[in-house]
């Protein structure tokens, strides 16, 4: 797949770090955008990049380009995908997809009806280590889940800081982390939850989310509680409870290791390492649906795309 970049933050930096490490799999970098023709000129000199663009605009026109990495501020993201589906482009659009599930239906909408691949980057929903989980949560290993819980937090300071907050970028804890957490519990249940309250919020100076606390009740009867802060550091760990037995993840985002304990039975150490940094199972994802003709994955749906999305706006709208 040859892949453009739009925009050049740090995530873009990440996200073609990989792609170059993927060149035997015929993925490949062949133009970056940014609304600033230096910032465009250093990310395809540090990236090897060939071309590079001074808009979004002349990067979606390059007829090299097959799918493009849309990496910009959350509010920006609905109107950047739509004008690569415009330009005839698949699409990877950094998490969160969309403020709120009705730009989020009209994507994938507009993505079927041009007959091309659109997708949430929700990275870790590919990894091999939640394929492994999903098999022995499907056999009943830990028998039927009664609760889980997960929590990630950071600190961000500076421009960082002013960045994460803003509100006129989609800013706030729960959009730019929460939405793992919220992925991880939709990946354990495999659906949403039927009632969601928060427990505790905290709005901060800049007028959106740095803590949240949320409790979750499914249809059938499991209980989940989600923490994400931005502001202190939070271990990134996460515990799966059942009736046979728990699963503990040290850390549920960049998840290689898990810890199985069945009643009657040893602790068992489960190690899934990823081949380079985690974001290669997304990438492949992308090219695998785009060579089979798909508009969106069968793996990770626009309904679970929607959903959490959905979820999301929901959650920020009780807050106000």
């Amino acid at each position: 797949m040859k892949w453009g970049i739009l925009a050049t933050g740090n995530i873009a930096k990440k996200f073609a770090s990989t792609i170059n490490q993927m060149s035997k799999e015929n993925e490949q970098l062949v133009a970056v955008g940014s609304r600033n023709i230096e910032s465009a000129k250093a990310f395809a000199n540090e990236h090897n990049i060939p071309r590079y663009y001074d808009s979004y605009e002349a990067l979606v026109k390059d007829q090299d380009v097959e799918a493009v990495y849309v990496a910009t501020p959350n509010t920006l993201h609905y109107e950047n995908c739509r004008l690569c589906l415009e330009h005839g482009k698949h699409v990877l659009c950094e998490k969160p997809f969309t403020i709120n599930d009705k730009q989020a239906q009209e994507l994938y909408r507009l993505a079927r009806d041009r007959h091309l691949f659109i997708m949430e980057g929700l990275w870790i929903w590919f990894l091999p280590l939640y394929d492994r989980l999903r098999s022995i949560l499907q056999q009943g290993v830990i028998g039927e889940i009664k609760h889980i819980s997960c929590q990630y937090g950071f600190v961000a300071t500076g421009a960082r800081k002013e960045r994460k907050f803003n509100p006129a970028l989609g800013g706030g804890a729960l959009l730019d982390i929460g939405i793992y957490n919220l992925g991880f519990l939709r990946i354990v249940t495999g659906d949403e939850p039927q009632n969601v309250e928060t427990q505790k919020v905290h709005i901060n100076e800049y007028g959106t989310d740095d803590y949240s606390c949320l409790n979750m009740t499914y249809n059938d009867g499991c209980t989940a509680e989600s923490v994400q802060t931005i502001g202190q550091e939070l271990k990134r760990n996460a515990k799966i409870e059942g009736t046979k037995g728990s699963i503990f993840l040290p850390d549920f985002q960049h998840a290689e290791t898990m810890i199985l304990e069945v009643e009657g039975k040893e602790p068992e150490t489960i190690e899934c390492p990823v081949d380079i940094n985690g974001f290669e199972y997304e990438i492949r994802e992308v090219s695998r649906c785009v060579k089979l003709g798909y508009c969106s994955s069968d793996v990770y749906t626009a309904k679970d795309s929607i959903a959490l999305t959905r979820m999301m706006y929901d959650i920020r709208m009780s807050w106000s």
